[in-house]
């Protein structure tokens, strides 16, 4: 006999009541407390005062020395007073112009400046190149090591009459006694740096059969950047001191002939007014490759 099986029907349960409210929710939202101001933390002015005197002290003891000179000497001599006077009217019009011999300080360095950027760009055109090669091949480097070690302790200033004798004119000598001291530092560092290369990275290099631009742009490039910046930045120092000591010699318009002219004029206060410009112009160039160099130089971060 077969069973019915009866499924009793689904007993329809009576409607929950609403929730209540939970008797803390009935109430008034009580006042935030009140938040107690951080402590205020000192200031630490002893680091500040630290970065702050000793540049003062230093500008204020070369101030004093100057002035003593001033005071000792029988030359007439200028003082500090007296050169931050002339100072004032050089700056008040540095870009006036009143002939190829008489210009202000601002063309002055301006075409300085643009000397450097041709000399130095071309030694950058050629150095960093060479230095890959050197350092890559060690038939180039056993083949050009002599010749550097050679060249690189000839002063600069030595190159100066090869320059006038080749290319007949100041300016391009000039440019060529740039080009022949900023090479060498270019040279050395990026060849120094893709000798440091990990050798694993170049064995890598060598399983996986990579062409030797792949070599160059994946792995010799990102590793010897920072050497190759540090040499660009030695380069450009150097540069900057021989192009003044050129112009000087050579003659035309340039911060180095500015000096030897007012020399010739025996305007002191000129010739002091011009190697503080020097040396600003030399301290922003340096920054600013520092500046450079530190974005793609990467160090290991300390736990």
């Amino acid at each position: 006999m077969v069973s019915a099986v009866f499924h009793s029907p689904i007993e329809a349960k009576p409607a929950m009541p609403a929730a209540k409210a939970h008797p803390q929710a009935a109430r008034p939202a009580a006042a935030p407390a009140a938040v107690e101001p951080a402590p205020r933390v000192p200031r630490d002015f002893r680091a500040v005062w630290l970065r702050v005197l000793p540049p003062v002290l230093g500008f204020a003891l070369l101030v004093l020395v100057w002035e003593l000179v001033a005071l000792k000497s029988t030359t007439g001599f200028p003082s500090p007073l007296a050169t931050w006077q002339q100072a004032l009217s050089v700056f008040s019009d540095p870009f006036y112009s009143k002939g190829p011999n008489d210009q202000g300080v601002g063309w002055n360095v301006l075409s300085s400046l643009q000397r450097v950027a041709l000399g130095f760009g071309l030694a950058a055109a050629v150095g960093i190149p060479a230095g890959f090669a050197i350092g890559r091949f060690e038939f180039l480097s056993r083949m050009f090591n002599p010749l550097i070690s050679l060249l690189r302790p000839v002063s600069p200033l030595a190159w100066l009459p090869i320059g006038l004798l080749v290319f007949k004119g100041a300016n391009p000598a000039a440019i060529w006694t740039i080009f022949i001291c900023s090479i060498w530092p270019m040279i050395i560092n990026t060849a120094v740096g893709v000798q440091r290369v990990p050798s694993d990275y170049m064995n890598v290099a060598r399983v996986l059969n990579l062409s030797e631009w792949k070599i160059f742009t994946k792995i010799l490039f990102p590793a010897v950047l920072p050497y190759m910046l540090t040499g660009v930045r030695l380069a450009v120092g150097t540069a900057w001191l021989v192009i003044v000591a050129a112009e000087m010699l050579t003659g035309g318009v340039g911060i180095g002939f500015w000096v030897w002219d007012e020399w010739n004029n025996l305007n002191v206060a000129n010739i002091i007014i011009a190697i503080f410009v020097i040396g600003i112009v030399g301290l922003v160039l340096e920054f600013a490759l520092v500046r450079i160099a530190t974005a793609f130089t990467f160090e290991e971060v300390k736990s």
